[in-house]
């Protein structure tokens, strides 16, 4: 049961991390007039997706202040490593982006440290 702790928080720092790449790329690119910025960026700043990510983010650190009162340190955070590997996955998924060999590799060693990690 303490382990949802840590679920929840990469759950909802995922979702996050996707909510806010959807719409960014529904919004498009970063004009490059500077007051064109801060208008591109306070839409998206009042898009209630990106809200959505800003509270699952808080949510996260609430979740994550849990998982702190049952278990060490050490012992949780190679946990937050999954988020790399969810979002990678992910974003091949949802947003076509090039899932390499090399890559693959990577979230292998992620995978494999955070194993030996948490059981050290």
């Amino acid at each position: 049961m303490n382990y949802l702790y840590i679920v929840l928080t990469i759950a909802l720092t995922v979702f996050g991390q996707i909510a806010i790449k959807m719409q960014v790329v529904k919004a498009g690119a970063l004009p490059a007039a500077g007051g064109d910025k801060l208008l591109f960026l306070l839409k998206l700043l009042l898009n209630p997706w990106i809200i959505a990510a800003f509270a699952a983010a808080f949510l996260a650190s609430v979740s994550w202040m849990g998982a702190m009162s049952k278990f060490e340190l050490s012992h949780a955070y190679p946990f937050m490593a999954l988020n790399f590997v969810i979002v990678l996955l992910l974003s091949a998924w949802l947003f076509n982006e090039p899932l390499s060999v090399a890559r693959m590799a990577g979230v292998a060693l992620i995978c494999i440290g955070t194993v030996i990690a948490a059981q050290g």
